[in-house]
């Protein structure tokens, strides 16, 4: 048990913003839409009818700079891994809403731009940190 509370501000938008990041580089970057006469991205039924906004998918260089270069600094204050980082935009202003460190990357949405290329790029990242790891720990020895 802990003492902490985090409490967010509700801050209603239109979209959400998510910027995929990997080792400090920005990979994707799309827009999600509230689900139609919703707060949110979803609206979850009990008759299992869900119901889903509609998304945007961006080339990195067409986004914001105010947006990428927030999610850059961000993700570097949590480290070097793969990062799904909510950003909501209000008018010019742009605010951090949560670090994912297990993103979800759906086919046709996340890689609808680099397409084999994120994910050839993620597999070549953790392989690599892998095998660091894998020297580290066989010079203890």
């Amino acid at each position: 048990m802990s003492d902490l509370i985090v409490v967010q501000e509700f801050l209603p938008t239109s979209f959400d913003w998510r910027v995929g990041v990997l080792n400090g580089e920005a990979l994707y970057v799309c827009k999600y839409y509230m689900a139609r006469k919703h707060w949110q991205i979803v609206n979850y039924s009990t008759e299992g009818q869900d119901k889903y906004g509609r998304f945007e998918t961006l080339p990195v260089e067409l986004a914001p700079r105010k947006l990428i270069s927030m999610a850059l600094k961000a993700a570097r204050l949590v480290g070097k891994g793969l990062y799904g980082l909510d950003i909501k935009q209000v008018g010019e202003q742009f605010y951090l809403i949560e670090i994912n460190d297990k993103p979800n990357i759906d086919a046709g949405i996340e890689d609808k731009i680099l397409r084999d290329r994120l994910y050839r790029r993620i597999m070549r990242h953790f392989a690599l940190e892998v095998s660091r790891k894998k020297n580290f720990l066989s010079s203890q020895g």
